[in-house]
């Protein structure tokens, strides 16, 4: 009897999750662990890598008792993750040399100004497709090698392993045994070149970054290993960063499809086939999908706070109890009042890439209150995405008509139909709103012959609510207008 289940483990900024589905694509299991964030100075992010795994580890097990689901009964495991945080580990005992440096990490903007005066940002753009910033891994691994004693020389003499946490939880499930990324992951670290599908050895070079530390690159779909699950060993079958897990599980496979990812940050992705598509408006090119031997590119659009702005609102601001509290309050006024918040806590990313913005609220009068103040935070989470997508059309020059959404915030009904509004485009978004999971579910069950083909895959794609434009063309251009001048005031290079 063919084995009916895939595994998917989501590695993501906040929880580890563990989701089982059957072939039918239908969600059979789900376990779930927030692990802790640590914030040792203003504006650094780290995780314990210990914590990660053993966090992954028990919510994978967790799914299986939680569901009656017998390992044998696995086809395979694909692992999506959260993108450019850094881990480096020893080689031998597989212990963790230094926390992880966590994608939202501004702590390394100064080796980037300082890379750059090495190797020009256009160089570095044209080799990896993405504008140097402390958002990637580069720079992260090198400031590990800087300010852990010895690491250097020990990375020098390979003893040392560098991965984003795809790596990291491949080679502890595997005992050790395997220290792989996917091509998805490695477009990410801004040290491999897109186009030759290599590690760079220029950016090697300049950032002095020895390449006894770097993880075999490998498609996003094949049989990396195994895990040892009760005995029975498992193939971990599929990886892939998990925007483009999720541009995959919402089935974007033809040029032109875009989706939108409402996380912790905001993720847009538009399927650019096999072109690798140079950005003039501020976006990456990514490789969105290694499959069957062909490589497929993205342009990529990265919103820094997306629903962590909700996450403000409840933990530092005090002013809801749940994130779900926040649609309710925000839909008790009618307007945010000419309030905009932007949460530009680490800077702003796509189109901007300002590292030094901060923050700010912008329009407060003696009527704001609370309310007008979560419906703004809300609203600025539409406000971003719809830079990118503004930005995503100035460099195709297609019209996009129609946007796909999934993520924890894409539940929020006041949020979707205030996108539809403000960027004029028709919102999807689907029955199964797991896609980043669902993305690596498909990656893993095509390796191992789950499903046959992508073709398949689409036709079991389901809708759950569409939300189309219901506010004047004119007064959306207005709010448009206004988000753009609070935008302008909180750069960096503003006159205040």
């Amino acid at each position: 009897m063919a084995k009916q289940y895939v595994m998917a483990l989501d590695a993501g900024t906040t929880s580890c999750r563990a989701i089982l589905f059957d072939a039918q694509q239908n969600i059979v299991g789900l376990a779930q662990r927030e692990f802790t964030q640590h914030y040792p100075r203003p504006g650094w992010v780290e995780h314990d890598p210990m914590e990660i795994y053993s966090c992954q580890y028990g919510v994978m097990t967790e799914v299986l008792a939680r569901a009656g689901v017998d390992a044998a009964d696995i086809a395979g495991i694909g692992i999506t993750n959260q993108r450019e945080t850094t881990v480096v580990w020893d080689r031998k005992t597989g212990r963790p040399i230094f926390n992880a440096i966590v994608w939202q990490c501004r702590r390394t903007a100064p080796l980037v100004e300082r890379l750059v005066k090495t190797l020009p940002a256009e160089v570095i753009r044209q080799k990896t497709g993405l504008l140097p910033d402390a958002y990637y891994s580069a720079t992260k691994l090198r400031w590990i090698l800087d300010h852990v004693e010895g690491a250097q020389q020990r990375a020098e003499a390979g003893e040392l392993c560098f991965g984003t946490v795809d790596s990291w939880l491949i080679y502890k499930l595997t005992g050790g045994k395997v220290h792989v990324t996917d091509a998805t992951n490695a477009a990410r670290t801004m040290l491999y070149n897109i186009h030759t599908l290599e590690w760079d050895k220029d950016i090697l070079e300049a950032l002095n970054i020895p390449a006894a530390v770097l993880p075999a690159v490998k498609s996003s779909s094949e049989v990396y290993g195994t895990v040892n699950l009760g005995g029975v060993e498992v193939p971990i079958a599929g990886a892939a960063g998990d925007q483009q897990a999720a541009l995959f599980g919402q089935t974007c496979f033809a040029p032109g499809d875009v989706k939108n990812t409402y996380g912790t940050g905001c993720f847009m992705l538009m399927n650019t086939g096999e072109t690798a598509h140079a950005s003039k408006n501020g976006l990456v090119t990514t490789i969105a999908v290694q499959l069957n031997g062909r490589t497929e590119y993205a342009l990529e659009g990265s919103v820094f706070v997306g629903g962590a702005v909700i996450q403000w609102l409840r933990d530092e601001l005090g002013l809801i109890r749940e994130s779900a509290d926040s649609e309710y309050f925000a839909a008790k006024v009618p307007d945010c009042g000419g309030v905009y918040v932007v949460p530009a806590f680490t800077g702003l990313g796509a189109p901007y890439w300002d590292m030094y913005a901060r923050g700010a609220i912008f329009g407060l009068t003696r009527g704001a209150g609370r309310n007008h103040i979560i419906r703004a935070a809300l609203e600025s989470i539409a406000y971003q995405s719809t830079d990118v997508l503004k930005a995503m059309q100035a460099d195709t020059g297609l019209e996009i008509k129609e946007l796909k959404v999934d993520g924890g915030a894409s539940a929020n009904n006041l949020l979707m139909q205030f996108q539809a509004d403000i960027a004029r485009v028709t919102v999807r978004r689907p029955m199964i709103r797991e896609t980043t999971a669902l993305g690596a579910a498909y990656l893993a069950g095509l390796a191992t012959g789950v499903w046959k083909d992508r073709e398949q895959i689409k036709a079991q794609w389901t809708l759950d609510k569409l939300y189309q434009p219901e506010m004047s063309a004119d007064k959306a251009r207005d709010l448009y207008k206004g988000w753009k001048n609070v935008i302008r005031r909180v750069r960096s290079g503003a006159v205040l």
